[in-house]
């Protein structure tokens, strides 16, 4: 699988359209119905290669674009959701700045 290729997984005749936010392999067990007993069988089937994470995150990133940017009617979450995440960003990279202005008590 090349870059911007399709999963070797979609058939067309099978699958219709390509949708980039659905996964096209073999269906396993969603993570809420795992057992703990079988937690660990569970994270060993999962593709940890740099291809296979960034297949995820490609996922992850289409069905939000699907549930919260692209439907005729948007609401204010999605632009809630990138303030939110922005400041949580932004506070990250500069708490080392931050934490030297704390108020101490010197008693």
């Amino acid at each position: 699988m090349g870059f911007g290729d399709y999963p070797k997984e979609y058939n067309p005749a099978v699958h219709g359209p390509y949708d980039p936010a659905r996964y096209y392999g073999k269906p396993d067990t969603p993570f809420g119905q795992v057992k703990i007993s079988e937690l660990g069988s569970w994270f060993a089937r999962r593709n940890k290669t740099p291809s296979g994470i960034a297949g995820a995150c490609s996922r992850a990133w289409w069905r939000w674009q699907h549930k919260y940017m692209q439907p005729k009617k948007v609401g204010m979450a999605p632009f809630f959701q990138l303030l939110v995440g922005s400041m949580t960003f932004f506070y990250v990279i500069n708490y080392g700045k931050m934490k030297h202005h704390r108020n101490y008590k010197y008693h």
